[in-house]
C-alpha cells in the first residue's frame, strides 16, 4: 500500500498530530465543546469515565496505525515481539515498579512531618483494598493503552535521531500537553470558573514529573526492547501518584511536592547514567 508522501516525511509528527486530533476532538465532543471548559465538578465526575476513554484512544489507535502505515507487516511482528518480551533481569523490574514508588514514600514521609495533607490516601482511608484495585486496575488500563504508541511507535523513530534524554523529554512534554485539555476542563470550581489550587499543581506535575519519567522510560526500554516493561512502569507510575500514594494535599502544598518528586526522578536518572545501566543500546543514537 502507498502511503502519503507527508507520513513518509514526518512520520513522528503526523503520530503526534493524531493523538492530539483523536483524543482531544474525542474529548470535545464528549463534553459538548469549548464552552464546557471549565465545567462544574458534578458534571466532570458525570463525564469523566467517557473522556477518558477518549483520551486513550488517541496514543493507542494512532500508534497501531502508524505502525503499520510507516513499518508494514515487518513492523507490526516486531511491534508484538516487544509487546510479549517479557524475560528481562529483575533489576529492570524493579526499576519499572519502585521507580516512582520509593522515592514518593519517602518524600511523603518526610513532607508529613510538617504537615499532615502529605500523608496519601493508602494510609488515611479505611478502604484500603478498593483504592489498590481501583489504583492497579486504572494503571494498567494506562500502560495497555497509551505505550502502544508512545514507547510502540514515536520512541524508537525518535531513537533513531536523537540520544535518550532528547527522545524522552520531546515524548514527556508532549505527553504531559497530552494531559492539559482535560486538567483545564476539570479545574473549575462548583461555579465552573477555573480554580488555581485545581489547574496549578497538575501543569506542574506534566512539565515536572512526567519528561523525567518519560526519560527513564526510555532508558528501560532502551535496555530491554520490552514494551510489556515499560507498560508495567507507566502503570506503576499511574497508580502510585494518582490513587495509592495520591496525598489530599491541594494548591501550593501539592505544588511542592510535585517539584520535589521531579527532582528525585532525575536523580534516579543520574544513578544509572553513572552505573552505565541506562547507557544507548546497539544501533541507536548515544547518549
Amino acid at each position: 500500500m502507498t502511503r502519503p508522501a507527508f507520513i513518509s516525511r514526518y512520520p513522528v509528527a503526523t503520530y503526534f498530530a493524531l493523538v492530539f486530533i483523536i483524543s482531544w476532538g474525542g474529548v470535545l465532543l464528549v463534553i459538548g465543546g469549548p464552552a464546557a471548559i471549565p465545567d462544574t465538578p458534578e458534571r466532570t465526575a458525570r463525564l469523566f469515565p467517557y473522556a477518558l476513554l477518549a483520551m486513550l484512544a488517541g496514543p493507542f489507535a494512532a500508534g497501531l496505525l502508524m505502525t503499520g502505515l510507516v513499518h508494514g507487516r515487518e513492523g507490526q511482528r516486531e511491534f508484538r515481539s516487544r509487546l510479549f518480551r517479557w524475560r528481562a533481569g529483575l533489576g529492570w523490574y524493579a526499576v519499572a515498579l519502585l521507580t516512582v514508588p520509593v522515592p514518593a514514600a519517602i518524600l511523603l514521609l518526610l513532607l508529613s512531618i510538617f504537615s499532615p495533607v502529605y500523608l496519601p490516601d493508602i494510609v488515611t482511608t479505611n478502604g484500603r483494598g478498593a483504592l489498590l484495585l481501583t489504583g492497579l486496575a486504572m494503571g494498567v488500563l494506562a500502560g495497555l493503552f497509551e505505550e502502544p504508541g508512545w514507547t510502540g511507535f514515536a520512541v524508537p523513530m525518535l531513537r533513531r535521531r536523537y540520544g535518550i534524554r532528547t527522545a524522552g523529554l520531546i515524548v514527556g512534554f508532549l505527553w504531559g500537553l497530552w494531559h492539559v485539555l482535560v486538567t483545564f476542563w476539570a479545574s473549575g470550581d462548583s461555579s465552573g470558573r477555573f480554580s488555581r489550587d485545581l489547574l496549578i499543581p497538575p501543569l506542574l506535575f506534566y512539565v515536572g514529573v512526567l519528561p523525567a519519567y518519560r526519560v527513564l522510560m526510555v532508558r528501560v526500554h532502551d535496555r530491554t526492547a520490552s514494551l510489556f516493561i515499560v507498560m508495567l512502569m507507566h502503570a506503576s507510575l499511574t497508580a502510585c501518584t494518582l490513587f495509592i500514594l495520591k496525598p489530599p494535599a491541594t494548591g501550593t502544598a501539592l505544588s511542592i511536592y510535585y517539584l520535589a518528586l521531579t527532582a528525585a526522578l532525575w536523580g534516579v536518572d543520574a544513578l544509572l547514567r553513572q552505573t552505565g545501566a541506562g547507557n544507548a543500546g546497539g544501533g541507536r543514537v548515544p547518549e
